[in-house]
């Protein structure tokens, strides 16, 4: 049975002019953070968003929940378009989107105890609610995620950095929300409390039926917890597909240099595998490259990548990809894998002068 679509974002824009110029001479440029973003996300559903830093993903996030208004573009939340909606109506829709932060410890006020801090979004959107009601709503969503009831007192500074961002999943479920944005979660934390934190997110989108869209930059993480992933570069998409055809049937190069960058557990194979991809710097967003903004790193570019800017297709594997040779590229990665593997052909030592 197909779920219903909760979220529809449509040619989503966000731009910035900035000025790089002196103090006596002006030289505006524009950025463009997010470019023609679409995607969509369905009842239940983990949609990951996975890209290096500085690609636009958090910058996404914040306009579809209206923390930053986009240059172009729609965001239907149940069919009713976000980004027409004067300042009134849209603080009473963030009671459904709420957004958990990457910072566990900076978006805590430190001047607030737990439960104040998970309690504030019920004092702003039910003023009329009783104390015992909220303090009984706070403790019971402090076990929901983990937490002791008798640290309801404590302060930011008295938890470890996983604790916090277990009171800001709190803060962010306490409204009972319908979609939850996770920006870039676990990347603050220890590898052992990131796997925490994953999996109690993961148990608690089965328990509350919750939507989420989970940012990061490591793509393990975002296949572990996703049932679908967008790839974004320079503000852009690069690829959408499954968690499982993403990564084993990439279509498009940056995707796999993504998975490439992945650390292997075992040290041997580590240092003997070849990064063919990303050994070069993210171009300036001021002059991105013409045509695929992918090309400059792209090992497979050609002189038409340069031509035009590819549009987001499906393949024959059904992913859809921004990628003129999405069916041809992988092609020359085996190819030279398999050269790689068998190594230079044997060449027999030159016969010494005055041997027989």
């Amino acid at each position: 049975m197909k779920k219903a679509r909760v979220l529809d974002v449509k040619d989503l824009s966000v731009h910035f002019r900035v000025d790089t110029g002196s103090m006596f001479r002006h030289d505006y440029h524009t950025i463009r953070a997010v470019d023609r973003v679409s995607l969509r996300v369905h009842s239940g559903e983990t949609l990951g968003i996975v890209g290096e830093s500085g690609c636009g993903k958090s910058t996404l996030a914040r306009a579809i929940l209206g923390l930053i208004r986009p240059t172009g573009g729609k965001v239907l939340w149940l069919g009713e378009d976000l980004t027409r909606l004067d300042a009134e109506s849209l603080r009473k829709k963030r009671r459904e989107l709420q957004l958990i932060f990457q910072d566990p410890s900076g978006s805590l006020d430190p001047r607030m105890t737990a439960g104040q801090i998970i309690a504030e979004p019920l004092r702003i959107f039910h003023p009329s609610m009783a104390r015992v009601q909220i303090r009984e709503r706070v403790q019971g969503m402090m076990k929901l995620v983990g937490l002791l009831t008798d640290q309801i007192n404590r302060y930011p500074h008295e938890f470890s950095g996983g604790q916090c961002q277990r009171i800001g999943i709190a803060r962010a479920l306490v409204l009972n929300p319908r979609l939850v944005v996770c920006d870039e979660p676990v990347s603050a934390l220890d590898v052992s409390i990131q796997a925490q934190i994953v999996n109690l997110l993961r148990d608690l989108q089965k328990k509350l039926q919750l939507s989420l869209i989970f940012i990061a930059h490591d793509l393990s993480i975002v296949r572990h917890v996703s049932d679908r992933v967008l790839v974004m570069y320079m503000g852009r998409v690069m690829e959408v597909a499954d968690r499982n055809s993403i990564y084993h049937r990439p279509a498009h190069p940056y995707t796999q240099a993504l998975i490439e960058s992945v650390p292997i557990p075992d040290p041997v194979r580590e240092r003997a595998r070849q990064q063919r991809m990303l050994t070069s710097e993210m171009p300036s967003p001021i002059n991105p490259p013409s045509g695929c903004v992918f090309r400059t790193r792209c090992p497979y570019a050609i002189d038409a990548c340069a031509v035009s800017e590819p549009k987001l297709e499906k393949d024959e594997h059904g992913n859809r990809v921004a990628c003129i040779r999405a069916g041809e590229w992988r092609q020359e990665a085996e190819k030279a894998a398999a050269d790689a593997e068998d190594g230079p052909a044997a060449e027999t030592d030159p016969q010494e002068p005055g041997g027989s």
